[in-house]
């Protein structure tokens, strides 16, 4: 089925997936169904495979084994942009803008690059202005505060129209007075975009304060699920962030 014949009532279907770098096991079986429109976060100690995942479900990395789908179309191993086209997006722990260009110039790259048009900009200029990126909007990214250039890439992605948003981490880097912007960002992005998001997030009051639904990684294996107050009193959750190394996923940023 083609991209643009499916319909935002697609659920994401991750399907057995297994990774492994050389004789390096990742994760082995992971299974796991977000709904369309969803808010599902991804919590797990570093080294379990978290944003390895994310680069399978975007189409970065090909999975050892096993399938991702959205709706009746099979997603892993497909080109970014292919996916990007079907309304897949993914955003990144660091921030991705073009350096050199301006607010202005980057969000209409992002649209270009979907295939969509400027009029884009007029549903997202409540979140533009909330941001205070109008106020900035002729500067270069990389004049811009750190938080401003981290809301900068995140409305970038949102500028796709996507129908389902991978998001690394949003609020890393953020100072605590700016994470609420995250808040604000993923509530915009469900009820003006009718957008599903996958939170791979290490702040646990953020995950706590927006997700109804958590997954739980930890030595290559999915190990909880459910809502985050009772995942994050059990035991093996607990034990799962005394431990962990951040060895993969600094493979997988690198890969």
């Amino acid at each position: 089925m083609d991209g643009a014949n499916l319909t935002r009532g697609d659920a994401l279907r991750v399907e057995s997936i297994s990774k492994a770098f050389g004789g390096l096991k990742v994760f082995h079986d992971v299974n796991f169904t977000m709904p369309a429109g969803g808010l599902l976060g991804v919590i797990g100690p570093n080294g379990a495979g978290k944003t390895t995942m994310i680069n399978i479900i975007s189409g970065r990395l090909p999975p050892s084994s096993g399938r991702v789908m959205l709706g009746d179309t099979r997603v892993d191993s497909q080109p970014v942009y292919s996916n990007a086209g079907r309304g897949l997006v993914r955003s990144f722990q660091q921030t991705a803008t073009f350096n050199d260009n301006s607010i202005e110039d980057n969000l209409l790259s992002a649209i270009r690059f979907s295939g969509k048009d400027r009029s884009v900009l007029e549903r997202l200029a409540v979140l533009l202005e909330k941001f205070g990126l109008v106020e900035n909007w002729r500067r270069d990214a990389n004049l811009l505060p750190y938080g401003l250039q981290k809301m900068l890439g995140l409305t970038m992605a949102l500028a796709t129209e996507p129908r389902m948003l991978l998001l690394d981490e949003p609020a890393a880097g953020l100072e605590k007075s700016e994470r609420g912007n995250i808040d604000d960002y993923i509530a915009f992005a469900q009820t003006e975009f009718n957008c599903g998001v996958l939170l791979v997030e290490h702040d646990m009051d953020l995950i706590k304060r927006l997700c109804p639904q958590v997954i739980v990684l930890d030595g290559g294996k999915l190990i909880a699920e459910g809502a985050p107050g009772e995942v994050l009193a059990r035991k093996d959750v607990i034990d799962a962030y005394l431990g962990g190394s951040d060895e993969e996923d600094d493979h997988a940023q690198h890969s």
